[in-house]
């Protein structure tokens, strides 16, 4: 019979390998799925891995999505790098949106270009913030910061549903829950003509190079690492564990909260009850896809948002429902959970 065998040490090479077998593996599955709805395969598989790169428009949407889902998983990556398990990212995204939008509705059209650091910069607070209580709990009572993370996530959104459909509606948007559109001078400057592509791609990618720095090549970076593979060792050799906590933290939630700010002032223009779109529970499955390692995060993340443009024109093209998004999701994290296992096991024959 086939039966699991523990390695002497784990396997680098299935450490790369296990990403690359897990998509294949959704792939496959996506198949079957596609079968069993009734529609065709192939057409599928085009919808969701050819369409979103065949046209340089269609590239530069890929790029709109992969943004934000980078950049929280950058600071993701902090925290779980930490064993400090944030999974409230969504919520630190929102909230970091609704502070960004706070200072780009104060402007005017007499205001300057600095208007675009400070929508920046408040979101970064804003995210910085709401992750804060998190660490305060974590830090004062010991709360558990998965549970306090996620319950922030709908707490943030009724913040947000209270403000679009109260004090700062748009008094001449025709009674729809949304703010008047920003200022020209708020909005994120964009790279091409013809393109929604902000300087956001420009931060996120500098944020990669950024994080893979403070990670493996500064003493803090190392503090935050080995905090989080042996917590004894860290306090045997004087790493703070409430400094990593709150480090983690603070840099996720200021990731997800630019990211928030990048996405109501770039694509979308003004604040909406639809800003909440998964970013940042998306951004958890991109973080261990990549292997929590900035160049492999930027690959993942470009594979995720692959899976947010299939599954809107499979949608409109296909008929398939809003939820086959959520489904190719899951599929890849549990499909990469499985091929884990191969990391410090493997398959052999015993009779």
């Amino acid at each position: 019979m086939l039966r699991l065998e523990a390695r002497p040490q784990p396997s680098p090479a299935w450490g790369i390998a296990s990403p690359i077998l897990a998509v294949f593996i959704t792939m496959l599955m996506g198949v079957l799925l596609f079968i069993a709805l009734g529609k065709d395969p192939v057409r599928g598989l085009q919808v969701f891995f050819w369409d979103p790169i065949k046209t340089p428009y269609a590239l530069s949407e890929l790029m709109v999505k992969a943004t934000p889902l980078l950049i929280i998983a950058l600071g993701l990556a902090v925290c779980f790098r930490s064993n400090v398990w944030n999974i409230g990212a969504e919520g630190q995204f929102v909230i970091g949106a609704v502070t960004a939008s706070g200072v780009a509705l104060m402007a005017d059209s007499q205001s300057g270009s600095w208007m675009v650091a400070a929508v920046l910069l408040a979101g970064v607070a804003g995210g910085m913030f709401w992750a804060a209580i998190t660490a305060w709990l974590r830090d004062r009572f010991n709360a558990n910061e998965i549970l306090v993370s996620l319950m922030l996530v709908y707490v943030a959104i009724q913040v947000l549903n209270f403000l679009v459909y109260g004090p700062w509606k748009d008094p001449q948007g025709y009674n729809f829950p949304q703010t008047k559109t920003f200022e020209a001078v708020t909005q994120m400057p964009r790279l091409m003509d013809g393109s929604r592509i902000t300087i956001g791609l420009i931060l996120a990618l500098v944020g990669a190079g950024a994080v893979w720095v403070f990670l493996f090549r500064t003493y803090a970076g190392f503090a935050q690492t080995v905090g989080g593979l042996a917590p004894a060792a860290a306090r045997y050799a004087g790493f703070s564990s409430r400094r990593a906590l709150w480090t983690a933290l603070l840099v996720s939630g200021g990731a997800a909260g630019l990211a928030g700010a990048l996405e109501v002032a770039g694509p979308i223009g003004q604040l909406t009850p639809y800003v909440p779109a998964g970013y940042g529970f998306a951004a958890i499955i991109v973080a261990f896809v990549g292997r929590l390692h900035p160049a492999g995060m930027v690959l993942s993340a470009i594979l995720m948002s692959m899976f947010y443009i299939g599954g809107e024109l499979a949608q409109s093209r296909m008929g398939l429902p809003k939820s086959i998004t959520g489904v190719f999701q899951g599929l890849l994290l549990f499909t990469l959970l499985a091929c884990d296992t191969l990391i410090a096991h493997r398959v052999v024959w015993k009779k």
